[in-house]
């Protein structure tokens, strides 16, 4: 679960293409449904609070919690820039604690496919249960099997005057398990290049898996959508996970 460290550098300038409004507007629609379009929201993995921010000027009153302290550093710069009222937690999804409940916990931009355990999945959604208001709602993406085939064992390289990366990737497609290993050269103010080294693993659960482990946090499973809002299907690159709150567990007991 250490990653983003020096990538929070340039993770931004690296993230430029990511379709964040749309992702937005998809799951502000989502859960809609459920009647949820304001009040407390907590975002798991908020990384430097693009998606944050955007879920705050929804109405939403928002909460963000991100294992790398770099990634939320460059949120709270976006925060004073903004001058909106988002908390900000440095905490591990895996143990994360709230003052009290939500309405919605979400988590994006494949988050959730750190969680390289099974009881790690489980663990998580146990905490969003505890944590979610009565009939809360849990969305949350994944990038699948499919997705994580499709680029296999590949390296990826760019470069522009102030950033370059190599990227190398590999797929376990038995273990269901994708790393890789990442190159910057960052340039300083006095124009030479810092070089830094980061390893990334996630893997990719089935549908089948996501279901048990949700429904052995004592949550209910609702529904696993594409990004159009269709049932996903083997050939789903990435499937938003919606589960409800039922219940609680003492929370000595996770």
């Amino acid at each position: 679960m250490n990653a983003y460290h020096a990538f929070a550098l340039v993770y931004d300038r690296m993230m430029e293409e990511i379709p964040y409004e749309e992702w937005c507007n998809f799951v502000t629609d989502q859960l809609k449904k459920f009647g949820i379009e304001d009040g407390l929201m907590l975002e798991l993995g908020c990384g430097t609070g693009t998606l944050t921010e955007m879920f705050d000027a929804k109405g939403f009153d928002m909460i963000g919690v991100d294992n790398s302290e770099e990634m939320l550093a460059e949120a709270v710069e976006k925060r004073e820039q903004s001058g909106r009222s988002i908390l900000y937690l440095n905490q591990d999804m895996r143990e994360f604690e709230l003052y009290g409940t939500v309405r919605a916990v979400i988590s994006l931009c494949d988050t959730m496919n750190y969680l390289t355990e099974y009881d790690d999945l489980v663990n998580v959604c146990r905490l969003v249960n505890n944590y979610l208001d009565p009939n809360g709602i849990f969305l949350f993406d994944l990038k699948t099997d499919h997705y994580f085939k499709s680029i296999g064992c590949q390296s990826f390289c760019d470069a522009d005057e102030e950033v370059s990366f190599i990227w190398d990737n590999d797929y376990d497609e038995e273990k269901r398990i994708n790393s890789y290993a990442l190159t910057l050269f960052v340039q300083e103010e006095d124009n030479r290049y810092e070089r830094f080294d980061e390893y990334h693993e996630q893997r990719a659960f089935s549908i089948d898996e996501v279901r048990c482990a949700i429904e052995e946090s004592g949550m209910i499973f609702l529904s696993a959508i594409d990004k159009n809002g269709a049932p996903a299907t083997k050939d789903t690159d990435r499937v938003y996970i919606i589960a409800r709150e039922k219940g609680k567990t003492p929370l000595q007991n996770l």
